[in-house]
């Protein structure tokens, strides 16, 4: 149930009172109604802007410190100050971090490796990217690093858990030839044996640089941070033919879905172990060759929107008045607006047809839109809207495909 908590837990603008003083009033006055502004343009969603401001006292006058990685709006924070006549000190920093010296890049190493909302094993989990991922990098601290997905998603993940790279370095990478794993689960051995030591667990979707075949039974693998072995060749596929092979139609996107029945709901899960209601909406479409927004909150602004306003008997819909929906829609759950409040979406499934949807809610599951049905899904009267995500990849509509994102 990925959703918009991450405003919360990804401060765009922190807002430090300084020392007392008439001055300073007037100093944090001005700082709070610039800040507002700059969020609203810059950063109105920190998952996907990062803007990170305060505005401290120092002994050689008000400094802004902070992160963003959109120069625009540092330099709309310092013109702002100016405007007001406000002298300030500029300690902004501009991401990516020049520590970083051109490494940049990244490609995760792990089966499935946790982000998280800030650098601390303490922070709420954000989402999870799996191996081969390529990633931009924005800044280390403290043996965590703030990533960008290939979505666009920002949040922290433990340094280790990515290979980094250069941009020549990447560049090669993303050039090199690759296996992707087509089964659940698997491992990756040491040896040509599955009596032989583990290197790593893989999981389905995994992406892997491939060293070549190795016998019949067997193809020799590398992960991105150098380590080898063997998988099963019945376990894998030549990525460019598997990208080639995406056929993602309404039954192929379901068809896949219903191969995660039964896999356990985790916040933040985007991978066959474990999905939240937007993860598992978006593992299903991975494998069928299409990348979605992470969250519900931001997969309902992607697509053609589809008219469902059609109701009776105070919120309960029947199959008629969900004509309209195709198999393959996402159907997003929430709380409608109001005039005092904004729409709000908590939760998202894939429609199936007949008034059927599947979704993760506690596992994943099937359940119905219809109150006569025997699997009437209780919070069925909080659908709020439907998106139609087939027929709008790679059309400007924050849907991409694999290879617009992957190659």
């Amino acid at each position: 149930m990925k959703k918009l908590i991450l405003l919360a837990t990804l401060p765009i603008v922190a807002l430090y009172g300084c020392c007392g003083g008439e001055k300073t009033t007037k100093e944090a006055a001005a700082f709070e109604t610039i800040s507002k502004e700059m969020k609203a343009q810059y950063a109105p969603d920190g998952r996907s802007k990062t803007l990170e401001v305060k505005l401290e006292e120092t002994a050689n006058g008000f400094a802004l410190k902070g992160v963003t990685n959109q120069p625009q709006a540092k330099e709309a924070y310092l013109k702002a100050f100016a405007d007001k006549g406000i002298e300030v000190l500029d300690s902004i920093k501009v991401l990516p971090d020049e520590s970083l010296e051109g490494k940049i890049y990244g490609v995760s190493n792990q089966s499935v490796i946790n982000f998280r909302t800030s650098g601390k094993y303490s922070a709420e989990s954000a989402t999870q990217v799996m191996m081969g991922t390529p990633l931009q990098i924005l800044e280390k601290k403290g043996g965590w690093t703030r990533a960008i997905t290939p979505e666009g998603y920002i949040s922290w993940v433990t340094s280790g858990s990515i290979t980094y790279m250069d941009k020549a370095e990447f560049d090669a990478y993303k050039a090199a030839k690759k296996v992707i794993v087509t089964t659940k689960y698997t491992t990756m051995y040491e040896g040509p044996s599955e009596m032989s030591q583990m290197v790593s667990d893989v999981v389905w979707g995994n992406i892997l640089l491939d060293l070549g075949d190795a016998g019949m039974y067997w193809r020799k693998v590398a992960i991105s941070d150098g380590r080898t072995g063997y998988i099963p060749q019945r376990d894998v596929m030549d990525f460019n033919k598997w990208l080639d092979s995406r056929n993602p139609t309404a039954d192929n996107i379901i068809a896949t879905a219903k191969q995660f029945i039964g896999v356990p709901y985790m916040w933040g899960g985007t991978s066959i172990k474990a999905v939240d209601c937007s993860g598992f909406c978006k593992s299903t479409y991975f494998l069928n060759g299409i990348v979605l927004a992470r969250d519900a909150s931001q997969q309902c602004l992607t697509g053609d929107d589809v008219d469902i306003s059609k109701y009776v008997n105070d919120g309960e819909y029947t199959k008629e008045a969900l004509a309209n929906l195709k198999k393959g829609d996402l159907i997003f759950f929430g709380t409608k607006a109001t005039p005092e409040k904004k729409e709000r979406i908590t939760h998202v499934g894939i429609y199936i047809g007949d008034g059927i949807f599947i979704h993760s809610a506690t596992k994943v599951r099937i359940n119905s839109l219809i109150p006569t049905d025997e699997n009437y899904y209780d919070g069925s009267k909080r659908l709020v809207r439907a998106q139609r995500i087939l027929g709008n990849v790679d059309a400007g509509k924050d849907i991409w495909s694999i290879k617009t994102l992957y190659k």
